[in-house]
C-alpha cells in the first residue's frame, strides 16, 4: 500500500491534482491518502501521526501543484516538522531507510517554458535538487518525479485539457506505484 502526501492548499478549486487523486481512488491500488491541508488548515501538523502514517507504508508518493518553482508552504512545513531529528535524520533517525520517495506534481506553465531558452530558464527537474537530497538525506529510495506540464488555466490551457492530462498522469504514477509493490 502506497502512502499519499496530498499538498495542495486548494484542493477544492483544483483540477489537474483532483483528477489525479481521484483516479488512484479508483485504481486497484491499495493507498493511504492524507490531505494535510484539510487535516491541518491551521498548519498545526500532529507530528506522530504523520510519522506513523509513514512507518505504516513502503512508498511515499507527495502529490502538489508546483507552486513559484517549489512545493506549497503547508507541504514544506509537513517536511520540516515531520522528517525529523532522531525520525528521518540523525544517529538514530533511520526510520525511513529504503522507503520509497516518489514526487507527483503538476506544473502550470508549458514545458518549453521550462528550458534554458524558456521564460523559466531552467528544467524542472532543476528545481527538484532539494527532494532528492531530502530523500537522500532520510537514506530512503529517490524515484524520478513524475510530473506534467499545462495545468493552469490562466496560462490558456481548457478544463477538458488538463483533465486529460492528469489522467494519463495519474496511470504513469499508478503504473509506476505497481512496479514499486
Amino acid at each position: 500500500m502506497a502512502l499519499i502526501i496530498l499538498g495542495h492548499p486548494d484542493y477544492k478549486n483544483s483540477i489537474a491534482n483532483k483528477t489525479v487523486i481521484e483516479a488512484l481512488e479508483k485504481s486497484s491500488l491499495p493507498t493511504e491518502i492524507r490531505n494535510i491541508h484539510d487535516l491541518y488548515p491551521d498548519y498545526k501538523i500532529d507530528i506522530k501521526a504523520e510519522q506513523e502514517a509513514l512507518l505504516r507504508h513502503q512508498t511515499i508518493v507527495f502529490q502538489y501543484p508546483f507552486f513559484w518553482y517549489n512545493m506549497p508552504a503547508i507541504l514544506k512545513q509537513w517536511f520540516d516538522e515531520v522528517f525529523a531529528y532522531q525520525f528521518a535524520y540523525g544517529a538514530k533517525g533511520d526510520k525511513l531507510k529504503g522507503k520509497n520517495f516518489v514526487p507527483s506534481f503538476t506544473v502550470g506553465s508549458s514545458e518549453s517554458s521550462y528550458s534554458v531558452l524558456g521564460s523559466q530558464h531552467f528544467r524542472v527537474y532543476e528545481f527538484c535538487k532539494n527532494l532528492e537530497q531530502t530523500a537522500l538525506f532520510a537514506q530512503m529510495n529517490y524515484i524520478d518525479p513524475i510530473y506534467f506540464h499545462g495545468t493552469s488555466i490562466a496560462a490558456g490551457y481548457t478544463e477538458n485539457d488538463i483533465k486529460n492530462n492528469a489522467e494519463q498522469h495519474a496511470q504513469k504514477l499508478i503504473n509506476r506505484l505497481a512496479e514499486l509493490e
